[in-house]
């Protein structure tokens, strides 16, 4: 199926038809607006004819009314002259069609004419002394009873000017046409490349080629942005799929430990018959041991839960600052026992979340053990939260180490440490739970500097307070307390 669709002509594809369509209507649109536009210049240069022929009838008219036929004769011989300048015909006869004035020789009609607008054809002579034959257009007149008085015009050069025009006309749609269908095809022919690449790189990331993205330009346009969303989305993919194997590897490895030294302790008591007290320690180092290995397949459940966008507790409005400020009390004597100062700044905001009050917590509590494990005696360690915008800011600084901006990203990763904190008791999960806890509450987590120390923000939509009423740390089951407060590094 992919090889058929990257051997797809540009024809093939449904855009080409479409274009195809588009062209051909408005190949029609552009042949009726011209036509219309030829009709109507026929039509008004007949129009236009006609009413110099009768200006002209009219003024002989008036001449005949005013000074009789004499004057009539006299006004066609000063006129005869008006076929080499303007092309006009004039002809003065009786009823039997005998002529007595004007530039034509005989009567040009066959038989009686009672048409008042006739056609006709005359020969002229050129300079080579060849003949030829004129159009004319001709209106006739009755004088009194006794007189016709034909007066028209050589449609040469207007029947020249229509056939021009036509042809123009002819030109202009054909060369609309070539104009349209090149673009067009340069138009299907740039689709055809951006899905044959599109294609090309889809087929390259089912082939195992995570790394591969879709490619994008900086124009902006429909393809640009769908490309730069499925890169999003290949990034979390490829994100999620590291993230998958680095936790297999590194779960496989960091368990590998606590599981032997169970393995040899267990092995050891049975062959060898211990004291009482003796037993017990063991008992109690395997159970440390063994309590280990738990917290971190829960926490890596918790990781992967949050990473699937499931949660197996449900979401409620929860007072984010009050259940800071509760969990942050519960820390104080362990904050005092390190020489550390755990404090809440006051805040007069409405500060509510969606999500799930465990979840957030959990959060909160992995935030506070973070800064409490790697701030030296002496430091201070502050939660707050911020209004910005629409959005709650869950801020956890402290006047610790920090952790260099090159190392910000990797240690967002599951059972990613820094090289100095190799020495000190964790998985490396915290942070990394944090950020899944967060990216589950469709927010996002920033590690800032904290001039010194570290500044972790997390981002997350703040709720309305319609949504019923908040919940807090207040009414948890002192189980739930007992686990949220497991430390998990």
């Amino acid at each position: 199926m992919r090889r058929q669709l990257l051997k797809l002509r540009p024809l093939d594809f449904a855009v080409s038809r479409l274009a195809s369509l588009y062209l051909a209507v408005f190949a029609i649109g552009v042949g009726l607006l011209l036509s219309s536009v030829y009709l109507l210049a026929s039509h008004e240069l007949e129009l236009e004819t006609d009413r110099v022929i009768e200006a002209e009838l009219e003024g002989l008219r008036d001449e005949y009314e005013l000074e009789g036929l004499s004057g009539l004769m006299q006004g066609l011989s000063l006129r005869s002259d008006s076929w080499g300048r303007l092309g006009a015909v004039y002809l003065l006869t009786d009823l039997k069609h005998e002529r007595i004035a004007g530039n034509l020789t005989d009567w040009p009609l066959a038989g009686n004419a009672t048409a008042k607008w006739v056609e006709f054809q005359i020969l002229a002579r050129t300079e080579d002394d060849s003949t030829i034959k004129h159009p004319v257009r001709a209106g006739i007149f009755e004088l009194g009873s006794s007189y016709l008085l034909l007066v028209g015009t050589d449609l040469n050069q207007q029947r020249r000017f229509v056939r021009d025009f036509r042809v123009a006309i002819l030109w202009g749609i054909g060369l609309t046409m070539l104009l349209a269908a090149s673009i067009g095809y340069f138009y299907v022919r740039r689709i055809g490349t951006r899905v044959r690449d599109v294609a090309v790189a889809c087929e390259k990331i089912i082939s195992g080629d995570l790394g591969r993205r879709l490619p994008a330009s900086d124009s902006g346009n429909e393809f640009d942005q769908l490309s730069h969303t499925v890169n999003l989305m290949l990034d979390r993919l490829e994100q999620q799929s590291h993230t998958l194997r680095a936790t297999f590897d590194s779960t496989a490895h960091d368990l590998r430990a606590p599981l032997h030294r169970v393995r040899m302790r267990l092995e050891q008591a049975l062959r060898h018959e211990a004291a009482a007290e003796d037993s017990r320690a063991v008992m109690q180092s395997t159970l440390v041991d063994v309590e280990r290995v738990q917290r971190t397949l829960a926490t890596l459940m918790q990781i992967a839960q949050a990473d699937a966008g499931s949660s197996p507790l449900q979401s409620e409005p929860v007072d984010l600052e009050a259940l800071v400020r509760e969990l942050v009390e519960l820390y104080e004597p362990v904050g005092r026992e390190r020489g550390l100062e755990l404090t809440v700044p006051s805040s007069m905001i409405a500060a509510r979340v969606q999500g799930s009050r465990q979840l957030l917590a959990q959060l909160i509590t992995n935030l506070i053990e973070n800064a409490l494990k790697y701030v030296p005696s002496g430091g201070h360690v502050s939660v707050r939260v911020e209004r910005r915008g629409d959005r709650l800011a869950l801020v956890a600084s402290d006047d610790g180490p920090g952790i260099p901006v090159s190392e910000r990203e990797r240690v967002l990763r599951p059972f990613e440490r820094l090289l100095r904190d190799a020495e000190q008791p964790g998985s490396g999960l915290g942070l990394s739970l944090a950020h899944a806890i967060v990216r589950l509450h469709r927010g996002r987590m920033l590690l800032e500097d904290n001039a010194p120390g570290l500044r972790v923000v997390c981002e997350l939509p703040a709720a309305t307070w319609p949504l019923g009423p908040p919940v807090t740390a207040t009414g948890l089951h002192a189980p739930y307390l007992a686990a949220t407060t497991a430390p998990v590094a």
